[in-house]
């Protein structure tokens, strides 16, 4: 494995992200005969966010045992480096280029990778890209935070990051506004250094996180979880002092009793992630306004042909193993374009209906081949029935003893009676 210089370099496929996503399908591509790969990663080191997940829970689906983060990551970083397949650190992709392939390119070269690192500005030619770029944390100003603007006001990811890579212990009174699975396990380390973690609010009147991290995060530590709760108000001068926690209606909307105030130095927020997919946009590929991240077809391919996405900046996932199994299939599906084996014959539309959120992919091409489909709920269900149509006609139907948004559905479905058309997907109650 060479973490290696380029300038005007040509590659079958480049990679961009070396997370999990990006390591999975740079692995799977070159073990189905693509062997000119470059794996592009921001970071100093390979793994992605795994590097400051130094919990357990990792693998129990990919390798059945539980792997810290760090763990996990060297597990697919051993597997690159058997293969030899180049990558670059600290560097940072800014330009996808399909517009103006110049120099001594011929057709082949479909895209310019413009990045810069260490050494500067350099143009990567290449004949297909991953997109797995991973997604970011939103922030108190996406969702108007209100108050005062002191210190101690952060993301879960940063101060995960603060407290596992660079040591620093960012509070002693902690509050926690979201009940996402890096915020609930944010809880349980902030306790495990020493702080006093008084609570986690959750603005929905279900958690967001996975049920296992609710009990091995909150209810091991006595940590109070409030339900239909948002954190109305900031305040502080120079460093957080108090927040105002308020009750909230089924609209959402702030009601005026049952306040309550709360002593902290700081707050950590779990409110949502979102795919970082700027690269993309920019360059035209079209955006799904749900997910945030790329519309691709079952081969993870994009509207731009010969471009491909994977992992959180697909959509956002509940487990790493997920994401890991996503990037093999995108890496296989990358080696038969490159091999001119992909065959889209078909046009289907894939759409979500009644209590479904979104649905990926969004497009099947080639109907003789089984795919899955893969979705979120809007909300919690007790005994559903999970309804396809295809037509509006119902070609399959699938009980289920509950649903959660906070655990992505994945279903195999048989393709090869479906017609060119529409495809739905929808939840229906039968409690």
């Amino acid at each position: 494995m060479k973490n290696i210089d380029v300038s005007n370099k040509y590659y079958d496929l480049v990679v961009i992200g070396g997370g999990s996503g990006g390591l999975a399908s740079a692995i799977s591509a070159y073990d189905s005969g693509v062997k000119d790969i470059l794996v592009i990663e921001k970071d100093e080191y390979l793994g992605g966010i795994l590097n400051q997940c130094i919990h357990n829970g990792f693998g129990l689906h990919e390798f059945k045992e539980e792997l810290a983060g760090p763990e996990y990551a060297q597990r697919f970083i051993d597997e690159l480096e058997s293969r030899n397949i180049d990558f670059k650190l600290n560097t940072v992709v800014f330009n996808i280029n399909n517009n103006n392939i110049y120099e001594n390119t011929d057709n082949n070269y479909k895209f310019i990778v413009e990045c810069s690192s260490s050494s500067g500005y350099e143009l990567i030619y290449c004949k297909a890209v991953i997109s797995s770029t991973g997604c970011s944390e939103r922030t108190g100003g996406n969702i108007n935070l209100s108050g005062d603007r002191p210190s101690g006001i952060m993301t879960a990811g940063l101060a995960q990051r603060y407290l596992n890579i660079d040591g620093y212990l960012v509070g002693k009174k902690v509050f926690i506004l979201g009940s996402g699975d890096i915020g609930l396990i944010m809880a349980r380390r902030m306790v495990l250094e020493g702080a006093k973690v008084l609570g986690v609010a959750e603005i929905m009147p279900y958690s967001n996180g996975l049920n296992r991290n609710i009990v091995q995060c909150l209810n091991d530590y006595n940590i109070p979880l409030y339900l239909s709760h948002t954190v109305e108000k900031v305040i502080g001068k120079d460093r957080l002092e108090k927040i105002i926690l308020s009750p909230v209606d089924e609209n959402l909307n702030i009601l005026d009793t049952d306040k309550k105030e709360f002593e902290v130095d700081t707050l950590l927020l779990s409110v949502g992630l979102i795919p970082i997919n700027s690269l993309l946009e920019n360059i035209g590929v079209k955006i799904n306004p749900k997910t945030k991240g790329p519309f691709v077809d079952e081969n993870y391919q994009t509207s731009i042909k010969g471009i491909f996405a994977c992992g959180n900046s697909l959509h956002v996932h509940d487990l790493v193993d997920y994401v890991t199994e996503e990037g093999r299939l995108a890496g296989q599906k990358v080696a038969k374009y490159l091999k001119n084996e992909l065959v889209c014959v078909n046009n289907v539309e894939v759409v979500s209906k009644d209590n479904v959120n979104y649905v990926i992919p969004n497009t099947i091409t080639n109907i003789s081949e089984a795919i899955n489909i893969k979705f979120r709920v809007k909300k919690p269900f007790k005994k559903c029935i999970i309804v396809i149509k295809n037509n509006d006609e119902i070609i399959k139907k699938i009980n289920k003893q509950y649903m959660l948004p906070a655990e992505m559905e994945n279903i195999k479905l048989d393709t090869k009676n479906i017609k060119d058309g529409k495809l739905s997907i929808e939840v229906i109650s039968n409690d």
